[in-house]
């Protein structure tokens, strides 16, 4: 099969080295409009499972990732001159160039072509067999026929920015700040040894109430360096301003698409859907795509059938996780109604953001109510695990007793 996927980000990548794996005699191209090596983006996020599932799909490029990426097993919040550290699952975190320096080593390892700064339009696309449009919530030829797929974008409330720094968290980082012009918050989690990433929001009175809708890039890093000084400790922010040298301000768009495939055209990653950052998925459920349509592609008896299979499957995969994104960016659109809460309490309701109930239970009694219903499910493992115990003992018991 003659494959050309246009987009060479993690799941463009990915699904060229599953497919060559799968069968070397397939011809595959990725071609990427911009050089090789330049991205936007700082870390990429992951856990356990999600490495599980690359060794198991391709053992040689999932031991460079979890060689080259940070864990961390804690969380901290930090709430005006209050903190809070609580224990989590392990997180890992690594560069992006890194991520795409390895997937492109090992696709063209197998025999993949890779062509950067190739722009293919949608008017004259490559001819393939399969053609894959990775381009990016964007994307140009899912937007030449948009009719077909019927996407739509839904823009979210607060202002973002996606920015480096060279303070090395020792965890997943939340601090919240309480500014004359309302609050703003920060994410931040490291992706090497030597850089994280800081990820800034907040509503959209206090981005124009601090200026920061109007500032250069730099005046804007400096403003946002003393805001969050207590947790950078020094060290500075790092950004990529725009062409005319604004500070790239974002409001995240949720993308959906009606239908993912027209003919020999799929969509994969951001071409297909979006979920809000204040998860982390996004780059993890791009490559689950990959994982799906490559596995589709290998399964089934012809092009159409491996298509609407990888359709159903993805789609009604992310239904849980986007309803939990939407859930999450609405626990942030609302801070205030939890940000008073004392900051154990505020950061366990953290935790529960993508609850479909947290937002109509007062707070308080949610926070009591998940207390409550995690010391019954303490009580449940512990019976469980007594229960065998208890069971041979008696056993045990009867047999020395001779009954």
């Amino acid at each position: 099969m003659k494959v050309a996927c246009v987009g060479g980000g993690p799941a463009g990548l990915y699904l060229s080295i599953l497919l060559k794996r799968q069968d070397p005699s397939h011809d595959i191209t990725v071609y990427e409009r911009n050089p090789e090596g330049s991205t936007y983006g700082w870390g990429v996020t992951y856990w356990r499972g999600f490495l599980d599932k690359l060794h198991a799909h391709d053992p040689e490029s999932a031991r460079a990732v979890e060689k080259h990426s940070v864990r961390w097993n804690q969380g901290i919040a930090h709430v005006r001159d209050m903190s809070t550290r609580q224990p989590g699952d392990e997180g890992h975190g690594i560069g992006r160039h890194k991520l795409l320096e390895i997937l492109a080593d090992r696709a063209r390892a197998l025999g993949v072509r890779l062509e950067f700064e190739h722009e293919i339009t949608a008017e004259d696309p490559p001819e393939a067999d399969l053609l894959v449009a990775a381009d990016g919530v964007h994307s140009a030829l899912r937007t030449h026929h948009a009719g077909h797929f019927g996407a739509e974008l839904t823009a979210g409330r607060n202002p973002y920015i996606w920015l480096g720094t060279t303070k090395v968290f020792d965890s997943f980082t939340f601090a919240f700040v309480e500014t004359e012009h309302g609050w703003i918050w920060c994410y931040g989690y490291p992706f090497s040894s030597e850089r994280s990433t800081c990820v800034i929001e907040c509503p959209p009175e206090t981005w124009t109430g601090l200026g920061l809708d109007r500032a250069s890039e730099a005046d804007g890093l400096a403003h946002l360096e003393k805001l969050f000084a207590h947790i950078l400790d020094g060290h500075e922010l790092i950004g990529r301003a725009s062409s005319d040298g604004s500070a790239p301000w974002l409001t995240f768009r949720t993308l959906t698409n009606h239908t993912w495939y027209r003919d020999n055209l799929v969509l994969l990653g951001d071409a297909a859907h979006t979920t809000h950052y204040s998860i982390g998925a996004g780059t993890t459920l791009a490559l689950e795509d990959a994982f799906a349509l490559a596995d589709a592609l290998r399964t089934c008896a012809d092009l159409p059938q491996a298509l609407a299979r990888y359709e159903r499957e993805r789609k009604s995969a992310l239904l849980s996780l986007q309803s939990a994104a939407r859930y999450s960016a609405q626990w942030y659109e609302n801070l205030t109604r939890y940000i008073h809460l004392p900051p154990e309490q505020m950061f366990a309701l953290l935790g529960q953001r993508h609850s479909p109930l947290l937002p109509y239970v007062p707070p308080q009694l949610y926070y009591r109510l998940d207390r409550a219903a995690g010391q019954l499910e303490a009580l449940r493992r512990f019976k469980r695990w007594l229960g065998p115990k208890l069971a041979r003992t008696a056993h045990a018991r009867a047999l020395t007793s001779g009954k």
